[in-house]
């Protein structure tokens, strides 16, 4: 089939739309190739997915609602999306807030209505984020669990982006599924993410800042696994009766496990072969010390069970981080 994907040039949405490809479906993918961070690196993914016939590129910003149809052009064909654009980043979100409205709320309206009027669409799988749990404290972390407590704007319009796709399943019988994606790493990561920014700071002898004081647990989950369970709900559409409930799924796909911050940089710096010099500092505004992800649902739907620990994807993380600081990736 035909999987219309955007943020393409992203980490998440680059590592879907090779596994889509490999498995023989057609991937259109969208990005505005924006500088949130280093574009050479969101660059480096594109050439990459533009060696296979089956990926074609439109350059376009998802909040533009006029030009994003215009560039898109004939989607006729399309029977699935993959929503992964968005501006992401917790602290980000401090100062720079209206990237998050226009991408995350005023672009997550144009692609639902971008799938209000394509006539073959079965399924469109969203990204939220366990950033969604704000302040709770009940772990783990269950899709049943109430989220009207955001502590970051971030979290707010992750929030904002499921409550309106409910009332768009309701609406209009659109089958749609969000994933609350949790701390997500792995090759071609982000370098706004800890994993990364800690790794340059270690090979250049720098020091790296360590937040509340060492004392945080994250739920750490490889990109494989996370694409596979991407995959595994694109393939699983709500049933969308007209009687029925709205057509709208919500699943958390995490690895099930808090690992400590401190264990992980040890991981790390058993990788790189050199200790870190850590900064200590307080808890930072719209961070939370834990997350820790009840999959129950998503083993039980969507058959999502990951298998990456971090001692095995960390030292994955870090050879693939070599390679492309050194131009071998």
């Amino acid at each position: 089939m035909t999987v219309l994907v955007t943020g393409a040039a992203g980490f998440i949405g680059y590592h879907v739309s090779e596994a889509l490809i490999a498995r023989g479906d057609a991937v259109i993918g969208v990005d505005n190739v924006n500088d949130y961070y280093d574009p050479r690196l969101k660059e480096a993914r594109l050439a990459r997915l533009a060696r296979h016939k089956g990926f074609r590129l439109v350059r376009a910003d998802i909040s533009d609602r006029t030009g994003l149809p215009k560039a898109l052009g004939d989607l006729s064909d399309v029977e699935g999306i993959v929503h992964l654009a968005a501006q992401a980043g917790v602290r980000y979100s401090l100062t720079n807030p209206f990237a998050y409205v226009d991408a995350n709320l005023v672009g997550h309206t144009v692609l639902l209505e971008l799938a209000r009027g394509l006539k073959r669409l079965k399924h469109m799988v969203y990204a939220s984020s366990s950033s969604v749990y704000g302040g709770n404290t009940k772990l783990p972390f269950s899709v049943e669990d109430r989220v009207d407590q955001p502590i970051s704007l971030y979290a707010a319009t992750k929030k904002a982006n499921e409550l309106m796709g409910h009332a768009y399943a309701h609406l209009f019988r659109i089958p749609l599924t969000g994933l609350r994606f949790f701390t997500v790493y792995g090759p071609w990561g982000r370098p706004d993410m800890a994993l990364y920014l800690f790794s340059e700071a270690i090979l250049a002898g720098k020091p790296i800042r360590v937040f509340n004081h060492g004392q945080m647990r994250r739920d750490f989950t490889y990109v494989d696994d996370i694409v596979a369970g991407v995959l595994a709900a694109l393939d699983r559409p709500p049933a969308a009766t007209p009687d029925g409930p709205p057509p709208q799924r919500i699943y958390n796909l995490g690895n099930h496990r808090g690992e400590d911050l401190l264990r992980v940089i040890g991981l790390l710096e058993t990788a790189l072969g050199r200790k870190a010099e850590r900064l200590l500092e307080p808890l930072q505004p719209g961070d939370v010390p834990e997350t820790f992800a009840d999959i129950a649902a998503s083993e039980r739907d969507l058959g999502f069970h990951p298998r990456v620990t971090v001692d095995e994807g960390i030292p994955r993380f870090v050879a693939w981080f070599r390679a492309y600081k050194e131009g071998r990736a």
